[in-house]
């Protein structure tokens, strides 16, 4: 029988095309620069804001919080090659002026970064 058909001869059609919330979108890969952010509509009303580029992370320490200027990528733990190329992900080991800081959020989906510093 050919491609696509069933064993009686009959064509199998979609139920129905994709819906915009279920379409893929472009990967977002927040890269270590100037500041860049989009805000998108998603579903139920809501906006999220998505990060591109960012050059501050808010570092949490003893309950108080300070932007801080991010110097350089160390590493990233889920993938060596994503710190080779200045992109910060969850998880993320940034060098700051105050030290080591560990990203905490997903800054593509939250559109800040997030950290806490890391005692050596």
């Amino acid at each position: 029988m050919k491609k696509g058909r069933k064993i009686t001869g009959g064509k199998y059609i979609k139920a129905r095309k994709k819906k915009l919330r279920e379409k893929v979108g472009q990967k977002r890969k927040v890269k270590l620069g100037e500041e860049k952010r989009k805000v998108k509509k998603v579903s139920g009303g809501n906006l999220k804001v998505m990060m591109y580029s960012g050059k501050y992370v808010n570092v949490q320490e003893k309950g108080k919080s300070k932007k801080v200027e991010i110097k350089n990528v160390i590493e990233t733990p889920s993938d060596k090659f994503l710190a080779r190329q200045n992109i910060i992900t969850k998880g993320t080991i940034l060098l700051t002026e105050l030290g080591k800081v560990k990203v905490t959020n997903r800054p593509s989906q939250t559109g800040i970064i997030n950290g806490i510093l890391i005692k050596e």
